[in-house]
C-alpha cells in the first residue's frame, strides 16, 4: 500500500495561508456555525454596522446576495450537505462567531503530518464569493472597506489580548475525524516553523539554529513562552545574529526588507497604467498614493515579494538612508483582481488573493515608506508594504527624520498575509540575486530578511 503523502504548512497554498484540502476549513466552518449557533444571536457593534449600511442601500444588497448565490456552483459541499457559507446573512452570523477566535494550526490524525493552517479566516469564508463578477463589485466599494476596517480593529482587539493565547498551547483538539487542532507552541508547529526559516536561502552560510527557542525571542519557561497574546507571537523577533545583514557597511549591496519569497522584478514602470487588467501592470501613481514624488519613479524599476504564514513579519530597511515621508493607505481588504476570479477561463484563484498581488500594490490598505538613500546611486527609493486579507493594521514604527542603517526595523505587518515592494527610479542599475531560484508565486522560496538581494552600479 503506497504510503499517504505528506503535507506541510508552507506548501499547501502559496505562501500557506489557507490548507490545500478545502476539507478542514469546511470542518472548521462548521463549528463556526455551531458557535454561532449557540451565541447570543447579537452582533458585535461593527458587523451590526456593516449589515446595516448593506440592508440600506439596495446595490449593496443586491450585491452581497448574488456573490453567495454565483459561487454556489462552484463550493463543494460539506459532509452534512451543506454548503460551506449560504448566504450572506449565514456569513454575518459566522463573522459574528469570528470575533472571539484566533488563526488555528492542524495536524493529520492518521499520518501525524501538518495539515495545514487557517491564517486568515475571513478570507476562508469568502474564498470563493470575492471571486465572482458580484463580489469584485462589492468588495471595491469605499463604505463596504470602511466598514471592514471597524471590523478588523473590533477583532484586533481580541488578538492583541490575553485571551487570544488560547491557540499557543491548547491540547490538541479534534476538528474532525482526520483532522485535530494543534498548539502553535506544541512540537509539530514548532517543527515547521523551524523548517521555513532554515530553509531561507541567503548569502553565505546558513546561520539559522535548529530550534524554535534558538531563532525567536521568547521565554520557554514563562507562559505561552513570554507571548502576551496571538499578535505578540505572529510579530515575534529574530535572536541575535539569526538574520546578519550582508555588507553592512557597503551602500552598493541592497538587503531584502522582509523575510519573504521573490515574486517578479519589472522594470520601466509607468506613472498610470489600467492596472484592473488581466495583465495587473503596475501604476506607479496609485500605487503611491498619487504622493508628489511618484512621478520620479517614471520609468523605474519594482521589485515585489510575498511573505509566508509561518515567517517573521516585520519590515527592516534595505538601504542606509533617511526616511522622508511615512504614511498608511486606507484600502480595500478582500477585493481580488477581477480576472483571477471566475472571470478566468481556467478558474479561479484557489488562495485568493495570492495572484492579485501586482494589482493589490494600487488599491489595498498599505503603508507606504520613502527614504533617501545614503548611496547617491540609489537617492530617492520606496518601500510599499501591502496589506492582504485580514492585515487590519499595517505599523510604521520608524519615524520620518530618522536616519536608518541597512537592517534596522522600519514596521511590521499584523494579523494575517501580506507582500511588499521595493520601488527604484530610473537609472538606478540593479543585478539583482535570487540565490538559483526564478521568481514566481509558486516556485519560489523565501530568502532571509537582511540578505544581500541586489547590487547597485
Amino acid at each position: 500500500m503506497a504510503k499517504p503523502a505528506v503535507k506541510t504548512l508552507f506548501k499547501a497554498r502559496p505562501g500557506g495561508w489557507l490548507p490545500k484540502d478545502r476539507a478542514p476549513m469546511r470542518s472548521w466552518i462548521r463549528r463556526l456555525r455551531k458557535r454561532a449557533l449557540h451565541g447570543t444571536g447579537v452582533l458585535v457593534p461593527p458587523i451590526q454596522e456593516f449589515a446595516d449600511l448593506v440592508a440600506m442601500d439596495a446595490t449593496l444588497q443586491n450585491l452581497a446576495d448574488a456573490m453567495f448565490a454565483q459561487a454556489l456552483p462552484f463550493e463543494p459541499e460539506d459532509p452534512l450537505g451543506q454548503t460551506a457559507v449560504q448566504d450572506f446573512a449565514d456569513f454575518l452570523e459566522l463573522l459574528n462567531a469570528l470575533m472571539q477566535t484566533a488563526p488555528e494550526a492542524y495536524q493529520d490524525i492518521k499520518t501525524l503530518q501538518p495539515a495545514g493552517l487557517i491564517g486568515f479566516p475571513i478570507n476562508a469564508l469568502l474564498d470563493y464569493p470575492m471571486g465572482t463578477d458580484a463580489g469584485y463589485s462589492f468588495f471595491s466599494n469605499a463604505l463596504v472597506n470602511q466598514q471592514f476596517r471597524k471590523i478588523l480593529q473590533f477583532w484586533s482587539q481580541f488578538l492583541t489580548a490575553p485571551e487570544s493565547c488560547y491557540v499557543l498551547m491548547l491540547p490538541p483538539t479534534p476538528l474532525d475525524p482526520e483532522t485535530e487542532i494543534v498548539p502553535w507552541l506544541g512540537a509539530l508547529a514548532q517543527r515547521e516553523m523551524v523548517r521555513v526559516a532554515q530553509s531561507a536561502l541567503g548569502d553565505g552560510p546558513n546561520p539559522t539554529p535548529a530550534a524554535f527557542t534558538k531563532i525567536f525571542n521568547c521565554t520557554p519557561t514563562a507562559p505561552n513562552y513570554g507571548f502576551q497574546s496571538w499578535d505578540d507571537f505572529f510579530t515575534r523577533t529574530f535572536q541575535e545574529g539569526v538574520r546578519p545583514v550582508s555588507a553592512p557597511e557597503d551602500d552598493s549591496v541592497i538587503v531584502n526588507a522582509c523575510e519573504s519569497a521573490p515574486l517578479q522584478v519589472v522594470q520601466n514602470v509607468p506613472e498610470d497604467a489600467e492596472f484592473w487588467l488581466k495583465g495587473q501592470p503596475y501604476s506607479l501613481s496609485n500605487m503611491l498614493d498619487f504622493c508628489a514624488e511618484a512621478a520620479q519613479f517614471t520609468g523605474g524599476t519594482v521589485y515585489q515579494a510575498f511573505l509566508s504564514a509561518l515567517s517573521y513579519h516585520r519590515w527592516n530597511s534595505p538601504v542606509s538612508g533617511t526616511i522622508t515621508k511615512a504614511w498608511v493607505v486606507n484600502g480595500s481588504y478582500y477585493l481580488e483582481n477581477y480576472y483571477t476570479g471566475f472571470a478566468n477561463p481556467d478558474g479561479p484563484d484557489t488562495s485568493a488573493p495570492n495572484e492579485s498581488q501586482a494589482f493589490l500594490t494600487a488599491v489595498a490598505a498599505r503603508a507606504i515608506i520613502l527614504i533617501q538613500a545614503d548611496n547617491p546611486q540609489i537617492g530617492l527609493m520606496a518601500f510599499i508594504a501591502v496589506g492582504m486579507a485580514e492585515v487590519s493594521s499595517c505599523e510604521i514604527t520608524a519615524s520620518v527624520g530618522q536616519h536608518l542603517n541597512k537592517g534596522d526595523q522600519l514596521g511590521m505587518f499584523h494579523f494575517g498575509g501580506s507582500t511588499h515592494c521595493l520601488v527604484f527610479r530610473p537609472g538606478v542599475n540593479l543585478a539583482f540575486e535570487f540565490y538559483g531560484q526564478q521568481p514566481g508565486i509558486d516556485a519560489a522560496n523565501n530568502m532571509r530578511v537582511g540578505t544581500a538581494i541586489a547590487r547597485v552600479s
